[in-house]
């Protein structure tokens, strides 16, 4: 395969001039390496090195102008409006920047076009004030936003003159200048030859430069078009070219030679659906797995959506040795910039104290690893213990040793919402990283990212100190942000050797034997409508100005152009109609397939991913002799209730829990979880009846604790979940939600004493511990825990769990003795009550039959929930007296299931839930 740049400089070789003497203009400076490299290959002796100028750098040469980035035009922009505006009219930077970067992009678009923009203004002013046309009822918003449309011929004219009195220019304007220039520039280099090449979409300043050289016989342009396509008037990859043909004068006098005929030729086109972006990254790794070194060296990947380069880079095959990657790698997705943002995330609120997740966020960032372990860890254990919510500088500041409060105060003192303050402490930051970085012998890559931040906060430094307009943290964020957005860190590589990775723009001019082109979706390949602009689409009609149409048509010709010398094509795209990134494939490939020509081999296929096949086999872990020993240590220590029925719940759920003794993460509570309000009832109740024990309750009791019934349930919170006063939100809910419960709960009581009842409080929150004999086990076994509540009421011994949940008296009747530990959800409640009342038995001298069972917080009109037994599930017979033939039957259950925990041949066997 012969490439078009090859092509050029072989017929430019027959010619007169020499291509030393030549200046060349390409659409890109990659596009002008490539032609250097051909060059080299083409010429067998040595040569100077012809001119080569990118399209950008030749205007910046005949204009005189030196171009500016976007940012520093929005400065200059905001100079410009401050002088023109009224001073009660005038708005914030912040506010600016939201309508300001679109109005610069039109200036640009008028500025290309060569419109005569006051005239342009002028009539997108009339257009405004037809829209409002009723004079009458006329608000004062409405009559700024008129005078604002007014005054844009004012704003652009005087950014003009101050931009070219620094004799600089942002690109439409030296775009504009250079067309102004050309003339000059002519007759200064008359004896200069230049060759355009690669060019197709022009705008109206590029074809004054482009048509003014060539009426001079100063330029040569060269194409690169198809036949296929130049002849067909209905195809979009033809028509700028086709228009310029037909428009320019000079080639109504030098027609055109035949354009090129290879698009015809034999081709294998594939044409791939794959579902989901990382689907196609993984599938194009397969496409380069079998490639040879030779194979790779002619091949190009072109990314239709560019945030598919790191899935690619992440997928490819070990062959790929080589490889030029010509995008950066943006700079927002480097490790290091999440810390930047979390900094500001924690900066931007207002207020005297820090959102503890922010404040972690930082400490724990990777990127302070080497600075703050260990005092890291250790304080955000002591944020999960304390509960801490909400953050002061010295609470932070006290948990740090004095070399590091520096480095602290940089992080998480004030900024005091000033840019200044900001800059300087995330250079100071960047520092310390790369300092630490240094020592712990890190990588290359990251002190690179460190070294673009640096340079990213100089750039924003300079700014600030030549344009003082950033003066809110806000306003320095969006500007960070604006700059992130266009900051990469460029890969180093041979740049014509190995695989080449690029973006659809950067193919522009160059051409490759096998091409891969990702995401040949609509809204990708082509964008399809985008609009950022001020100007409506039907007076961007009426200037010649560019439309979403002339864009398509832009990728059109560049989506063909790739596919015109390739030998073998693989288009990919992605078959998933919904979510990002997504949707119908690109209408290039129905193209394909409709247009087909005669040579090319068309393959039309959808590939997805192998699925394995996943068996949900319940784990089964063997119990080993350490478990063993770890099983009789808690059989002499005692098995709680909760464990057992834990076990009963799922037997891995024990296992993890008790055996391994694996605890959940504590974690910052925001919000009181249930288990913590269920605490703060129990610890409240114990305050309370604690000191009755061995008495009788009365309603002045009663009356007593109702009175203490707030204090005891702020003291309890304070104990229990924060230290920081409950005032607000859900917690504040959740903390009046305590003191309903006490007082229904206090309600009960009364009631309970009006209705004739003889409350006598036995036992409050009583520890308590009993040996079960079992003879299969050679070691003690214990059964412990903690009983609620014990009282006598008329003369009836009761044994009383609380529970904060929802329970229904079903839930604590039994009727097959088998199934109170086999069902968890059946019987856990009744399981539990009994084992209290074994224990009390067997512990304490109560005289049998007793009663047990559970007062439901949020069932407190069903009374006590007493245990009963029930002769079968349909029977309204129950007897709830729990009797010595009670206690054997519940006991010889419990005996079967400790004897399954510890029996070393019955592994614990996950349940499926």
């Amino acid at each position: 395969m012969k490439s078009f740049i090859r092509q050029v400089l072989e017929q430019l070789q027959q010619e007169a001039t020499p291509i030393s003497d030549l200046v060349f203009v390409l659409p890109s400076k990659r596009a002008g390496a490539f032609l250097l490299n051909e060059l080299s290959q083409l010429t067998s002796t040595t040569i100077f090195a012809p001119k080569i100028y990118s399209i950008e750098e030749f205007t910046e040469e005949v204009s005189g102008l030196k171009s500016i980035d976007n940012t520093t035009t929005l400065f200059e922009f905001y100079e410009v409006y401050q002088k023109l505006t009224e001073k009660e009219e005038l708005e914030s930077f912040e506010t600016f920047l939201a309508w300001a970067q679109s109005l610069i992009h039109d200036f640009n678009e008028i500025d290309r076009y060569l419109i005569d923009a006051e005239k342009f203004f002028d009539y997108l002013a009339d257009i405004q004030d037809i829209n409002h046309w009723s004079r009458q009822n006329r608000t004062e918003l409405i009559e700024n936003y008129l005078k604002f449309w007014n005054q844009l011929p004012q704003y652009y004219s005087v950014l003009k003159e101050n931009l070219f009195e620094n004799e600089q220019g942002y690109q439409g304007l030296i775009y504009r200048s250079a067309a102004s220039k050309i003339a000059d520039y002519a007759e200064k280099k008359s004896a200069q030859k230049h060759i355009f090449l690669g060019f197709n979409a022009l705008n109206s300043a590029e074809q004054v430069i482009f048509q003014e050289l060539l009426q001079k016989d100063l330029a040569t342009v060269f194409w690169d078009i198809d036949n296929v396509f130049l002849k067909d008037y209905h195809h979009e990859a033809s028509l700028f070219i086709r228009e310029y043909l037909k428009d320019w004068p000079f080639y109504q006098e030098n027609p055109l030679n035949p354009g090129i005929e290879e698009y015809r030729e034999e081709k294998d086109i594939a044409i791939t659906g794959i579902p989901k972006n990382i689907g196609q990254a993984k599938y194009l790794a397969e496409l380069l797995a079998d490639k040879s070194e030779a194979e790779l060296e002619k091949t190009a990947i072109v990314l239709g959506d560019e945030s598919l380069l790191l899935p690619i880079l992440n997928s490819l095959p070990p062959n790929v040795r080589d490889l030029n990657i010509t995008m950066g790698f943006p700079l927002k997705n480097a490790p290091v910039t999440s810390l930047f943002n979390s900094l500001f995330d924690l900066h931007s609120k207002s207020g005297s104290s820090y959102y503890y997740k922010n404040v972690i966020a930082i400490i724990n960032h990777p990127s302070l690893h080497q600075i703050l372990k260990p005092y890291a860890s250790a304080f955000i254990q002591k944020i999960n213990k304390e509960n801490t919510v909400y953050l002061k500088f010295d609470d932070i500041e006290a948990n740090f040793p004095e070399e590091l409060k520096e480095f602290i105060g940089w992080c998480f003192k004030s900024w005091e919402n000033s840019a200044k303050i900001a800059i300087k402490n995330f250079q100071n930051i960047v520092f310390s990283i790369k300092n630490n970085l240094k020592e712990a012998q890190a990588g290359k890559l990251q002190l690179e990212f460190l070294y673009h931040f640096h340079k990213l906060f100089n750039q924003l430094q300079t700014l600030n100190h030549t344009y003082p307009h950033i003066n809110s943290l806000t306003a320095l964020r969006n500007f960070y942000n604006e700059i992130m957005s266009t900051q990469s860190l460029d890969f180093q590589g041979r740049p014509f050797k190995g695989l080449q990775l690029m973006g659809m723009l950067e193919s522009r001019a160059l051409d490759f034997e096998n091409v891969i082109i990702t995401s040949v979706n609509e809204g990708t390949l082509p964008s399809g409508k985008s609009n950022n602009s001020f100007i409506p689409y039907d007076l961007k009609k009426s200037y010649n100005l560019p439309t979403y149409r002339e864009k398509d048509a832009v990728y059109t010709y560049h989506f063909y152009r790739l596919l015109q010398r390739a030998k073998k094509v693989t288009l990919l795209y992605n078959t998933e109609s919904g979510g990002l990134n997504s949707g119908e494939k690109s209408r290039f490939l129905t193209q394909l397939e409709i247009e087909k020509q005669t040579k090319h081999n068309l393959n039309i296929n959808t590939v997805s991913p192998k699925v394995p096949k996943v068996s949900n086999e319940l784990k089964v872990i063997e119990k080993t002799p350490a478990m063993i020993e770890k099983l009789k240590s808690l059989a002499n220590y005692g098995f709680s209730p909760s464990a057992l029925t834990s076990y009963i719940r799922n037997p891995l759920d024990f296992y993890y829990q008790y055996v391994l003794g694996v605890k959940e993460e504590e974690e910052v509570e925001e919000t009181v979880a249930y288990n913590t309000l269920g605490t703060v009832i129990h610890d409240s109740l114990e305050e309370f009846y604690q000191p009755l024990e061995g008495q009788i309750l009365t309603e002045a009791h009663i009356l007593d604790f109702r009175k203490r019934i707030g204090q005891e349930v702020a003291t309890q919170f304070h104990k229990t979940y924060t230290k920081s006063p409950i005032l607000q939100g859900k917690n504040y809910l959740i903390f009046e939600i305590a003191k309903r419960y006490l007082s229904n709960f206090l309600d009960f009581e009364s009631d309970r004493l009006k209705n004739g009842e003889e409350i006598k409080i036995l036992k409050i929150e009583k520890n308590l511990r009993s040996k079960i004999d079992i003879s299969a086990l050679n070691f003690p076994v214990y059964i412990k825990g903690m009983v609620d509540r014990v009282e006598n009421c008329n003369g009836i011994t009761r044994i009383i769990d609380y529970k904060t949940g929802k329970v229904e008296q079903s839930k604590i009747e039994i009727v097959d003795w088998e199934d109170i530990t086999t069902d968890y959800d059946k019987y856990s409640k009744s399981f539990q009550v009994l084992a209290y009342a074994t224990m009390m038995k067997n512990e304490e001298s109560i005289t049998l039959p007793v009663e047990g069972g559970i007062i439901s917080f949020k069932n407190l009109k069903s009374g006590l929930l007493k245990f009963a037994k029930k002769e079968n599930s349909r029977s309204r017979n129950k007897d709830y007296s729990i009797t010595e033939d009670t206690f054997l039957a519940y006991e010889d259950q419990l005996k079967k299931l400790i004897t399954e925990i510890c029996n070393p041949a019955i592994p614990f066997t996950e349940k499926e839930i």
